[in-house]
């Protein structure tokens, strides 16, 4: 395993959510919470086949790269925060096909159509609070064609146990204090300014609409809403060939 340093970008991720403070976050996750989080990873491994490339977008100290690991040929995951990837060298020292690199998900230093799977699980789309469709123009972009980009989001479903584990984390000091007053439909707000959205399928359609790609819409254990992408040979964007 290996990190590579590829850029250094502050942020709420890399002050307050990073390296044990982040690993800190699934540590008090409440069961149904757990529950959710090991549904998306399961999810993500029914698509990965022996020999696939893997690419983890906000990959943090690595959470879930050496079950990933455990069945594509490579994963790489990355992420802005350099304390997270630190800890995540630490982490899973001893996996020889996982590589970490240092790097923004909106301008990935790395080739067109090299992965089979790009993956960005959690509500990524929104915790980056980059340009979502510029984020999925590059994930398309690194993924070969006729592989599957994914991205997820919270369904409406869960909604009361996701607010419960944000409460949680504000209580423990790696989220500011929750505006309860403005803080509904899908979206999280902290006094401190920091805010969690949503995407509902709707949004991931009108996100998607422009690429030359089929899209799905799954809802995966009544917590997650997962965006499937699947890129056709002829370039991502309709016409741009």
């Amino acid at each position: 395993m290996e990190v590579i340093e590829r850029a250094n970008m502050s942020g709420y991720y890399s002050d307050k959510l990073s390296a044990e403070q982040l690993k800190r976050c699934y540590e008090i996750a409440p069961p149904r919470v757990r529950q959710y989080l090991e549904a998306e990873v399961n999810h993500i491994l029914q698509k990965i086949r022996p020999g696939d490339t893997v690419l983890e977008l906000g990959c943090g100290y690595g959470r879930i790269l050496p079950r990933l690991a455990q069945k594509a040929r490579w994963v790489i995951g990355i992420d802005t925060s350099l304390t997270s990837l630190l800890l995540g060298r630490e982490m899973l020292c001893g996996i020889s096909n996982c590589y970490l690199l240092n790097m923004d998900a909106v301008r990935l230093a790395l080739g067109d159509w090299i992965f089979d799977r790009v993956v960005c699980i959690q509500n990524g789309i929104s915790a980056f609070h980059v340009n979502q469709r510029d984020l999925i123009r590059e994930s398309i972009r690194v993924a070969k064609p006729g592989g599957t980009v994914l991205f997820s989001s919270y369904s409406d479903k869960f909604w009361k146990d996701r607010l419960e584990w944000f409460q949680l984390q504000s209580k423990a000091g790696m989220l500011g204090e929750i505006d309860l007053e403005k803080t509904r439909d899908g979206v999280i707000i902290c006094k401190d300014g920091f805010t969690a959205t949503t995407v509902r399928p709707q949004q991931f359609l009108s996100l998607t609409a422009e690429f030359n790609a089929d899209t799905q819409i799954v809802e995966v254990d009544e917590s997650s809403l997962f965006c499937e992408i699947i890129p056709h040979l002829l370039g991502t964007v309709l016409g741009s060939y």
